[in-house]
């Protein structure tokens, strides 16, 4: 599993920097030429790249199994058009100083995958060739795409790039636990709530989620459950609204959450491993968990008690929510992040379109073959045929062990495969899409929220929290500007 939160990796897998770059977005992410001076400055790096020496592909799975996996398709590709492809492996703050440092010297990659903030924040600075990106989705035809992934990579009104896969957050909750306590399946935040304090109990805590003061996954976590909340980073006339009344219930919801977690400052690691440890009852986490929950994952096996006999047994005893709701019985709403493949100027424009249309398209499937829990087409079908990439990626092996690998659909069944794929058609994210992608995407790369809310976790009023993320926000504004 990797994955994606802002500019950084929250995930458990190694990350490999093969060019030797610092990290970190900087704090100016609309300041391109001083960052740039800066990065040039300090001995950055670039790929080499062009239709001369064919095409140069930047991918943030880094994992030597994923890299091979890519290089194949890549292969394929070649085979099919005689264009030679570099796969080259690259997390994303990597890619972000390395893309800097390449437009200076006017040495850049052809395709790169990103997250939307990445897209927002490069296509800002004038980095992306955004004419490419328009092309291919006419091409392709728009209309096989999800709408809200198409929306979070938009700038201005014009595409930065095309949405390839995504991961979504999910509760996943122990049902057997549930029914003993007579507790119901969680469907909004106060449920949650309600649900975790019940269950922690007998030495076994109501939920995992995180709670490690500016670390990447309370980023997460946080967005995540404001969102569900009905939580807006601004509102209606461009204000930063997070100090609002539906904030400050959100985030009474998240103290209760918190208080019901294992004990002590819980991260990306320590949250997944006490859910496959049976020592929680609920976990708040990527979709990429369900490989790992199936024992499919031989670095992170589960580890509970009856799972020794059973390894397959948290999978058969677990459910999970999409999209939680907040007051109101609205529809809920689904964390989720994009992988999307873009184009920078300066790019072998005709060569990269080819290149994206294939992994796009013949080299798809192929592609979320990659880590399927955690790349959920965003891309259903074709114009032909509307449903072909989603009913392929259902039937496509999970696990990270090339012996054991077996589609989702066989361990969880089609229901909930379905479920999961219907649910990224309609992720939600602050920001993106909008005027305020600038300051989302700086919020979630700087970690700013998550360093505020350290209080809400030693039971400090959630109003007073509230006002003190609006105040981080404005400050980030401000810095923008």
């Amino acid at each position: 599993m990797v994955s994606w939160a802002g500019a950084g990796v929250v995930g458990p897998r190694r990350r490999v920097c093969a060019w030797g770059c610092a990290r970190g977005w900087g704090r100016r992410v609309a300041a391109a030429v001083a960052v740039g001076v800066l990065v040039a400055a300090g001995g950055g790096c670039a790929a080499d790249g062009g239709a001369d020496d064919g095409l140069t592909f930047w991918t943030p799975h880094v994992t030597p199994d994923r890299l091979a996996r890519q290089e194949a398709t890549a292969a394929r590709f070649t085979e099919a058009t005689g264009i030679a492809v570099e796969v080259v492996p690259m997390a994303a703050a990597d890619q972000n100083q390395a893309l800097v440092t390449g437009a200076v010297s006017g040495d850049v990659p052809d395709v790169v995958l990103i997250g939307p903030d990445q897209a927002a924040a490069w296509s800002a600075q004038g980095l992306l060739d955004t004419g490419v990106a328009a092309d291919l989705l006419a091409e392709l035809g728009p209309e096989t795409f999800s709408a809200r992934a198409v929306e979070m990579v938009t700038v201005d009104g014009v595409p930065a790039a095309v949405p390839s896969d995504g991961w979504g957050q999910v509760l996943v909750y122990r049902t057997d636990l549930l029914a003993a306590a007579g507790v119901a399946p969680p469907t909004t935040t106060a449920e949650a709530a309600d649900a975790a304090e019940r269950l922690d109990v007998g030495g076994v805590a109501g939920i995992a989620l995180g709670t490690r003061p500016g670390d990447p996954f309370t980023t997460q976590t946080l967005e995540a459950l404001l969102l569900a909340g009905g939580c807006e980073l601004v509102d209606a006339a461009g204000e930063v609204a997070l100090d609002s009344p539906a904030c400050v219930r959100a985030l009474a919801d998240y103290q209760r959450l918190a208080a019901a977690s294992v004990e002590g400052e819980q991260d990306v690691e320590t949250t997944r491993a006490a859910y496959l440890a049976g020592d929680a009852a609920m976990l708040f986490w990527g979709s990429h968990v369900f490989d790992e929950l199936a024992g499919l994952a031989p670095d992170f096996p589960p580890t509970c008690a009856p799972c020794a006999a059973d390894p397959r047994f948290l999978a058969a005893n677990s459910g999970f929510t999409t999209a939680l709701g907040g007051p109101g019985g609205g529809p809920g709403a689904q964390y989720g992040l994009t992988l999307n493949l873009g184009v920078p100027r300066g790019a072998d424009a005709d060569g990269a379109r080819r290149f994206a249309a294939f992994l796009l398209g013949e080299g798809y499937l192929e592609s979320l073959g990659v880590s399927p829990e955690g790349r959920v087409p965003m891309r259903a079908g074709t114009p032909e045929d509307p449903d072909a990439f989603a009913a392929g990626w259902a039937e496509l092996p999970s696990g990270e062990d090339p012996a054991n690998r077996v589609p989702l659909a066989e361990v969880y069944g089609a229901d909930a495969v379905d479920r999961i794929v219907a649910g990224a058609q309609d992720f939600r994210r602050w920001g993106y899409g909008t005027d305020d992608a600038a300051l989302a995407g700086a919020l979630a790369a700087q970690h700013a929220l998550a360093r505020e809310v350290a209080p809400l976790f030693d039971g400090a009023d959630p109003a007073e929290v509230a006002a003190r993320l609006a105040e981080a926000a404005e400050d980030v504004r401000a810095d923008l500007r």
